[in-house]
């Protein structure tokens, strides 16, 4: 009995014990499941209670997968503004040493108030140990050492090695690429001088601003639903809307974050999970990508560091296109309104959320396997893009269109339309925190992400009015026979009019069943 009281408990560390609430999860018995980890049920049960905790922290990525207890520190704030200035530090490939993040603490200390902490030896410890730094650091080690440098010798080292481990088990179908790009919605022709260039790290353009996140795989058989990024939670062009052709989110700045970037990943692992399949993910390093949750389907490779104009996939060819559809688009709109004799030339965000969706659909297979291969990625032979590969872009935006908007609105002689599709390629769609701002993170938690007022960047256009579903069959059925009177309508055209059609009186039969049953049960 004594050596039976004196026997060690033993510890579990955050990654085991996940593995136990998985292997539940898996449907196997809990007694099995005991067994196989050698614990007793009254631990087991308390793993299953504890889950959500559990899951959070490997969310947040807050603690270390190997991490056994999950206290926090004495000073927990300032272990949260350190971690997060180290996580900064870290996605920029920047060596630190253990006296700089004791100095960076020190530092934040003061800014928090605390006269008495000491950035000791013993602090420095606990504090990597809470965060797992030093294995992350391992892990990452021989990525890292790839991500140094602009060398041709560089990118081919990748080519040569990294990428083709990370390909190798995966078909083109399931390896992806994503990235951001921001937009300036509001930009018209004569304008494009003044935003050339232009980084907008604030001020008054930044209400009239967009950040889309982009995500394609290789065959080009993929094209994921884009996510984009304002300034307003509540925009009144978006009042009423309840469906969009993306996902729609909002931040002060219009920017790309960590929390953002990692909802859209663990939405894509759910996805991939119900689907039952698995996927590579290609990314950068910016700083919203630099601590992503933890995921079942997804496994992300890193392209290296300062060699994504080479390549990523996506910076090749296919957001360029995507912003060449958006910009013809937007110039038809202006001869439109200038033919109506209508004064508003700008789009609203609604309008633009539309555009961009509409270009980054319209963007054709052979350009994205293209540009797969321009990168070196995916050689020629591992796709099958047929004799569309050799087709160009539909030439959308032709120089006559743009000479003649380009006399329409002033625009100077030495602009021309690609300075136009290229004019806010320099856009920042990341944010850089400083010591202030990491500081504001830890005080006030998720209204650092806090969206500006309701009507901030939006042209001054007045409300639309609500249609009803009749008024909106009324339009097609009219939209049909305007098209019968038009010669060499393509049969695609009609196949989405019917589309819509059957959409449309499905709803309002389900609506009209529906309010036949409630009248029959009010009636009871």
């Amino acid at each position: 009995m004594a050596n039976k009281g004196n026997k060690k408990r033993r510890q579990f560390s955050l990654e085991e014990k996940m593995k136990v609430v998985e292997a539940v999860d898996s449907g196997k018995r809990k007694g099995d499941v005991a067994k196989e980890f050698g614990i007793t049920p009254s631990t087991l049960s308390t793993f299953l209670k504890d889950r959500a905790k559990f899951e959070e922290k490997v969310r947040e990525a807050s603690v270390g997968p190997q991490r056994k207890r999950m206290r926090n520190a004495l000073y927990d704030d300032i272990d949260k503004a350190v971690f997060a200035w180290f996580r900064e530090i870290h996605a920029k490939n920047i060596l630190v040493t253990g006296s700089v993040i004791r100095k960076k603490a020190l530092n934040l200390a003061n800014m928090l108030g605390y006269d008495n902490f000491q950035a000791s030896v013993g602090w420095l410890n606990r504090f990597r140990d809470r965060h797992g730094i030093a294995l992350k650091a391992v892990c990452r080690e021989d990525s890292d050492r790839l991500m140094n440098g602009l060398g041709i010798d560089k990118v081919n080292e990748w080519h040569a090695g990294e990428i083709i481990k990370l390909i190798a088990d995966y078909s083109p179908d399931d390896i992806f690429n994503a990235d951001e790009t921001g937009v300036f919605f509001q930009l018209l022709p004569q304008h494009t001088l003044a935003a050339k260039g232009d980084h907008c790290r604030g001020g008054k353009k930044a209400k009239q601003r967009l950040t889309a996140l982009f995500c394609c795989n290789a065959s080009g058989t993929e094209k994921m639903r884009p996510l984009i990024v304002g300034r307003s939670a509540n925009p009144r062009c978006l009042k009423n809307v309840h469906s969009l052709p993306c996902d729609y989110r909002a931040n002060r700045w219009a920017w790309m974050t960590q929390d953002l970037f990692n909802e859209w990943l663990m939405q894509v692992d759910a996805r991939m999970k119900r689907a039952e399949r698995r996927i590579l993910l290609l990314i950068d390093n910016c700083s919203a990508h630099n601590m992503l949750p933890r995921l079942e389907r997804i496994q992300v490779g890193y392209l290296p560091s300062n060699c994504t104009a080479v390549l990523q996939p996506l910076n090749l060819g296919i957001i360029h296109t995507m912003k060449v559809l958006y910009r013809s688009h937007l110039l038809k709109q202006i001869l439109l309104k200038r033919h109506s004799s209508e004064d508003q030339e700008k789009v609203d965000m609604r309008q633009a959320i539309d555009m961009i969706a509409a270009a980054w659909w319209s963007v054709k297979q052979s350009t994205v396997v293209r540009c797969w291969q321009k990168a070196g990625i995916i050689p020629m032979e591992l796709t099958d893009s047929g004799p569309e590969a050799a087709a160009s872009e539909p030439e959308i935006a032709t120089e006559e269109l743009w000479h003649s908007v380009a006399i329409a609105t002033c625009v100077p002689n030495e602009i021309n339309f690609q300075d136009f599709v290229t004019a806010d390629d320099d856009l920042i769609i990341s944010q850089d925190l400083m010591d202030t701002e990491v500081i504001q993170g830890t005080e006030a938690g998720e209204n650092t992400d806090e969206a500006g007022s309701e009507d901030e960047g939006e042209a001054s256009s007045p409300q639309q009015p609500k249609i009803t579903i009749t008024e909106a069959i009324s339009s097609v059925q009219k939209l049909r026979q305007f098209l019968s009177t038009c010669a060499g309508v393509p049969d695609a055209v009609f196949g989405q009019l019917n589309g819509i059609d059957e959409y449309l009186m499905r709803k309002v039969t389900q609506t009209l069943v529906d309010s036949k049953i409630t009248d029959f049960l009010q009636t009871k």
